[in-house]
């Protein structure tokens, strides 16, 4: 396992990580969700990715049960706040109040004194700025939080964060969380990247595999059992058009030409960006998360002669439409 920087920060995390979003507390039970973790941690993955959101709070729980054996100094654990999580008009959103609030319960369900990183999950238009840097900074004084970032911001308001954080002599954001992956990439690439650049601002980013398209599994229809075919996401069906899954199955026989599976290619091609602190996976079964580690592992397989097929194959990057 390869470790990188959070950004400028010295934190460093590996450059796969394992989430919690949909998977921990929803799809598989604790005995998995255990297995995974510590299967993760033995192949060298230090950094867990979780919010008080997923599966409403139960993925933390589910998470803290699974590492209390672990050593929490050798791991890297985050969690988000902004969505509904409890009651009335101050149950959501980034205010101050909701904010303490979600993070001592967030601590709670993990079962730890802290967190190493604490996202903003998305940028809230009735919260200042001011109030969100200074609560973030009271947190890091507390010893509640070690750092913090955003989460699906637009770059404006992040170099607005960073702003307010120097004027007032407090701690800025080292971190954004986007979506990214080779259907979604026009966002990273023209808009976020200057930014990362000019404050030294690490990506830790989500959905490598485009909600499982780019594993290629598919190609030939939706697979029973697969998260696709389950009535609870049907959203992911409309994300499987015809035009990408013409597009997976070149990108699928380059992958074959490679020795490697759609989805290791589909990562390491993540791994090539500098501005890229590490891929956020998520897995159901061990069989996953091993063919997700193999992809760090891959990114030498990647040449510029491959680079350029990739690009023919994903069109003009300006043509791109975020979805």
């Amino acid at each position: 396992m390869h470790y990188r920087r959070l950004g400028q920060s010295g934190l460093k995390v590996s450059e796969i990580a394992l989430g919690a979003w949909i998977t921990m507390g929803n799809q598989i039970d604790e005995k998995v969700s255990s297995d995974l973790l510590h299967a993760a941690y033995d192949q060298g993955i230090n950094f867990f990715d979780n919010s008080d959101a997923y599966a409403n709070g139960e993925a933390e729980t589910v998470m803290g049960k699974s590492i209390k054996d672990l050593p929490r100094t050798a791991l890297v654990l985050s969690s988000k706040v902004f969505w509904p999580t409890m009651p009335g008009p101050n149950g959501r959103g980034l205010s101050r109040k909701h904010m303490t609030e979600s993070l001592h319960a967030s601590l709670k369900r993990m079962d730890t004194d802290y967190l190493d990183i604490y996202y903003c999950h998305r940028y809230d238009p009735d919260t200042p700025i001011e109030e969100v840097v200074f609560t973030m900074n009271a947190f890091i004084q507390q010893g509640k939080i070690l750092y913090w970032g955003t989460s699906e911001w637009e770059p404006a308001k992040i170099t607005q964060a960073v702003g307010v954080a120097k004027q007032l002599n407090l701690i800025a954001p080292v971190v954004e969380q986007p979506q990214y992956n080779m259907f979604h990439r026009l966002r990273v690439e023209e808009q976020l990247a200057p930014v990362c650049k000019e404050f030294g601002i690490g990506l830790t980013t989500w959905s490598p595999l485009y909600f499982g398209v780019l594993t290629g599994k598919y190609n030939e229809g939706i697979p029973e059992g697969s998260r696709a075919s389950l009535d609870n996401m049907n959203w992911i069906r409309d994300k499987i058009t015809p035009e990408r899954i013409d597009k997976v199955r070149e990108l699928t026989a380059i992958a074959n030409e490679l020795d490697i599976t759609t989805a290791q290619m589909a990562i390491a091609w993540l791994l090539r960006r500098k501005e890229v602190s590490s891929v956020i996976t998520g897995a159901t079964r061990l069989e996953q998360l091993d063919e997700n580690l193999i992809a760090a592992e891959a990114q030498e397989k990647l040449t510029e002669d491959i680079l350029d097929q990739i690009e023919v194959i994903l069109g003009p990057l300006d043509t791109l439409r975020e979805v």
